[in-house]
């Protein structure tokens, strides 16, 4: 899979109502959302002994990546492990599907923890890195994401509300998690992403004033959020 481009905006309410006001004619509706055009996100972040992944954040560092579980809508039928690479802007996912065993091996601090071949490549290269750097679980992360995407440059913009994290990691698998507000009241986040070009039209439409280009991921938000 190729890298993509990435950015992320922070927004207030009323900037993200009106991009997405102005987009709607312009893009459609991602398929995988449901008929109110969302779906809501949890993702179970992974971190080593040092917190390799949130300094690297911290500090701007050009190449880093992260590993999580995302399920969507509070659902574990589907359970799919993903490793997020980045350089500079651009982004590079791979993923695999877990079975719900597979997902307890990773996140019970008590499973044996030997890489198998059984496994998929993604999970074995995860438990590697537990025997040499200690990953474990950090934090959940869970936010209503409205997607929007466009055939050429393969955009893709997404509208995220309502950041939430909790340290409560055994809640991953519950109908609801007890979250915790991380953004700043008023505020929310679009991510854009695309091939090798962005249209110009839409990146006329997006470039509205006030808009701030950040780096920092939500994990990062999520785990500050903690710490201040």
């Amino acid at each position: 899979m190729r890298f993509r481009h990435e950015m992320k905006y922070l927004v207030s309410d009323a900037m993200l109502a009106s991009l997405e006001s102005r987009l709607k004619g312009i893009l459609k509706p991602d398929s995988h959302a449901g008929p109110d055009g969302k779906y809501v996100i949890r993702s179970l972040y992974f971190d080593d002994i040092d917190d390799s992944a949130f300094n690297e954040n911290e500090s701007g560092t050009s190449r880093r990546e992260k590993f999580r579980i995302r399920i969507y809508n509070g659902s574990m039928d589907r359970i799919s492990l993903e490793r997020k690479a980045k350089v500079a802007d651009k982004i590079r996912k791979t993923s695999c599907l877990l079975t719900r065993e597979q997902y307890d091996i990773l996140t019970d601090p008590r499973a044996d923890k030997t890489v198998r071949q059984e496994y998929p490549e993604l999970m074995q290269k995860l438990l590697a890195m537990y025997q040499i750097r200690r990953m474990e679980p950090k934090v959940i992360v869970e936010y209503e994401r409205r997607p929007y995407v466009y055939r050429d440059g393969n955009v893709r913009i997404t509208f995220d509300r309502n950041v939430t994290s909790s340290y409560d990691i055994k809640t991953f698998t519950d109908d609801k998690i007890n979250g915790r507000p991380v953004m700043p009241v008023g505020q929310q986040l679009i991510e854009v992403k695309y091939d090798t070009f962005l249209p110009d039209h839409i990146y006329r439409t997006i470039a509205m004033p006030g808009m701030l280009l950040t780096a920092y991921s939500k994990y990062y938000l999520c785990r500050k959020f903690r710490n201040r």
